[in-house]
């Protein structure tokens, strides 16, 4: 499982031109789910997210977590990011899960992420082409893989 965590004044995401979903500050999360991720992996990664120390505290330093500060979270899936390139220009995608296997697991990631941070997290549309805005405060971006299991 992989995510790329993005500190954020705001973001939205959008699909089917009127569907939407949106956070103030927080935290945008692009989450990739590979062949194989399943419950341990969906509460490593909702744990780390909860509680990852990435906002300002008083003194300016990266000491507070999204629980701390009361920042929202937006979870959008995001297969491409097990895309691989290193060969001709398409990208190919067999490094990440299919959507049936995967579809379950982000939702443990969202239920999850919900449970810890002990108020709604907001969503994209599972396997929906959708339309992500944001304004990156830092900016502050950082990609988290679980542990191989």
């Amino acid at each position: 499982m992989r995510a790329v965590a993005q500190r954020v004044v705001s973001a939205s995401v959008t699909a089917d031109g009127g569907r939407c979903s949106q956070i103030g500050p927080g935290l945008l999360v692009l989450l990739g789910i590979a062949p194989g991720d399943g419950a341990a992996d969906a509460e490593w990664m909702s744990r780390k997210l909860v509680q990852l120390r990435i906002f300002d505290d008083c003194d300016g330093k990266m000491n507070l977590s999204l629980r701390d500060t009361g920042g929202g979270m937006l979870l959008v899936s995001q297969f491409t990011l097990y895309g691989d390139s290193s060969r001709g220009n398409r990208p190919g995608f067999s490094g990440a899960a299919g959507f049936t296997e995967a579809r379950p697991v982000f939702q443990a990631v969202h239920r999850l992420s919900e449970h810890f941070l002990g108020r709604p997290v907001g969503c994209g549309w599972y396997g929906e082409t959708m339309q992500v805005s944001l304004v990156n405060d830092g900016p502050v971006t950082l990609i988290l893989d679980a542990p191989q299991r």
